[in-house]
């Protein structure tokens, strides 16, 4: 009975914050841990019973995979070099500065403590960016960014964590480190591609969508148990898998399963994020009272706390600098290439490219072509500039994770529980501070979202090339003389697509009815096909891809529940 209460309890605390959010218009995980704090100092109330594990093999799989499979994966691509200075750089330069300061101030920890406390503080949360970022309309470039730095980022701070608690027992070498780090990706990246190529293929021959949902809910762990268990990162393998399956699912999964997988995942991941910051404030009380105990006071742990959250922010600050430079260096030399491409795609309809760049076949160089020059317009329509790059500077937010992660430290570590406390106050400084402030540096700076007219410009595009895919369709099937012109036309003028969606036609129970739908399923394949090629290609921003690819879905589920027939 007590542990329902609980259930019923988080789940109406976070839904009922969330809702207050929305009314005072402060992010939704910054009031989280304020009300956690409130519930923790309850009678009866702690989070003491909850191991770290939990939350890091438990919350955190199903959580990055939930946003691993709504991530773009053609920009993830674009915005790779920015991620990984993000997730792997600056996170191993942040444990090592952090390293250095806290052997500075409690030299009686040694060496090893200080750098597992380091790596513990070092990485930023998944969520607490992307949460505030875009409620506030961020350019989704720069939550792209953010975004893939939250879902990496534990990768490196894991493997630098648990080489120092290995140090900790015994030596450790700077070899070592990068060897460990090395498997781990490189181990992790097998399994999540293992995973989530099996995962799509399985599901895509299971036609009830209840039943793809639930075996949706155990492909994160699938990927992480294993991966784990021979010592890889298995965060890293549950990215991968989520990547994976994102650019999978739009090719092999039926419409009616992507959408309920959709909903319900978006209700899953609403409900962990809200619980993972909700026990970081429940868990202050518990923290509090293990602390102080052992050779500092609470009052040095929570300086200490306030001191590191300092440094790491300026720490983010100074790497974001030479960051922003690089990105606009990139940007700059994908502009001055755009003549070049255009050369090539002129020579290429001319039929003037020489033989040898045409080994591979003309469809395969055309195709190449097509992406080189998507990704120049991507940098050129989406640059990001020194506005932008102050948001991201100041985006460096930490949560619950880094206080769950804190709680690994074996139980022999000196000074354990006011290492927990510092690595507490750190986090939740910096959640505070930077999430509560990040509205003010977004208006500050005039950071805008993404432009709305070249939003529509590229959605009005992309419907009348998958509606030209459409009509190709209907000639053909005309052509073969199975339809009758009368439902030609019929279809034709059913297809057309508008912002609210396809038309819906009458529901007529004539004899024709089945032909009607099997004709309007072979125009939205066609209309599909050609939508998946610009999705490959990256022709049209994520956003546009995501809207198209949501009313085809529609109407393809639509028709496939009034046939009654599994496709």
């Amino acid at each position: 009975m007590e542990l329902s209460l609980v259930a019923v309890g988080g789940v109406v605390s976070v839904v009922a914050v969330a809702l207050l959010s929305r009314r005072v218009g402060i992010a939704a995980p910054l009031l989280l841990v304020l009300a956690g704090a409130a519930i923790g100092a309850l009678p009866r109330v702690s989070a003491t019973d909850i191991e770290p594990q939990w939350i890091l093999g438990g919350v955190l799989p199903p959580l990055l995979y939930s946003a691993a499979i709504n991530m773009p994966t053609t920009d993830f691509r674009r915005n790779l070099k920015p991620i990984t200075g993000l997730a792997v750089l600056l996170v191993v330069v942040s444990t090592g500065i952090a390293g250095v300061l806290f052997h500075t101030l409690m030299p009686e920890i040694g060496w090893p403590a200080a750098f597992a406390l380091a790596a513990v503080l070092s990485p930023t949360d998944a969520v607490a960016a992307t949460a505030v970022g875009r409620r506030l309309g961020l350019p989704s470039r720069l939550l792209v960014i953010l975004e893939g730095e939250g879902l990496v980022n534990d990768v490196t701070a894991l493997v630098l964590l648990r080489s120092a608690v290995a140090a900790i027992g015994a030596g450790v070498t700077v070899d070592g480190v990068i060897g460990d780090f090395i498997v781990a990706v490189v181990g992790a990246i097998g399994i999540g591609l293992l995973v989530g190529i099996v995962n799509v293929r399985i599901r895509q021959r299971i036609s009830d969508p209840v039943m793809n949902t639930a075996i949706s809910f155990v492909v994160p762990f699938l990927a992480y148990i294993p991966a784990e268990d021979f010592g890889f990162s298995g965060i890293f393998a549950v990215v991968v898998c989520g990547l994976v399956t994102s650019d999978l699912a739009a090719r092999y999964l039926r419409a009616e399963d992507r959408l309920t997988e959709e909903t319900n995942w978006q209700t899953l991941a609403f409900l962990m994020e809200g619980f993972i910051f909700l026990l970081m404030g429940i868990s202050l009380e518990d923290v509090l009272s293990y602390a102080g105990n052992h050779g500092f006071s609470i009052e040095q742990a929570v300086l200490y706390g306030l001191i590191v959250a300092v440094l790491l922010i300026v720490v983010r600050v100074m790497f974001v600098v030479p960051l922003v430079a690089m990105i606009k260096r990139d940007d700059q030399r994908a502009a001055d290439a755009k003549p070049r491409v255009e050369d090539f795609k002129q020579k290429l309809e001319r039929d003037e490219l020489p033989d040898d760049m045409l080994r591979h076949g003309t469809e395969r160089v055309e195709h190449r072509i097509a992406a080189v020059s998507a990704d120049i317009e991507f940098r050129i329509s989406q640059s990001l500039g020194w506005r932008a790059g102050a948001v991201l500077a100041w985006s460096g937010m930490r949560g619950a994770v880094t206080v769950a992660a804190a709680q690994t430290l074996p139980l022999d570590t000196p000074y354990r529980a006011e290492l927990v406390l510092i690595a507490y106050v750190g986090a939740a400084a910096m959640l505070l501070l930077q999430g509560s402030t990040l509205p003010w540096v977004i208006n500050r700076f005039r950071v805008q979202g993404d432009d709305p007219e070249r939003i529509r410009n590229e959605y009005g595009d992309m419907i009348n090339e998958i509606s030209a895919a459409g009509l190709e369709e209907l000639d053909r099937q005309a052509e073969g003389g199975r339809f009758s012109p009368e439902m030609i036309e019929r279809v034709k003028r059913d297809s057309l697509i508008r912002e609210g969606g396809a038309r819906r036609p009458s529901e007529d129970p004539d004899r024709d009815r089945q032909q009607y739908i099997d004709l309007r399923l072979a125009v939205l394949g066609a209309e599909r096909d050609r939508m998946l090629h610009h999705r490959r290609v990256g022709t049209y921003s994520a956003e546009v891809i995501d809207r198209t690819q949501r009313i085809l879905d529609l109407e393809e589920a639509r028709l496939q529940q009034v046939s009654g027939e599994p496709r």
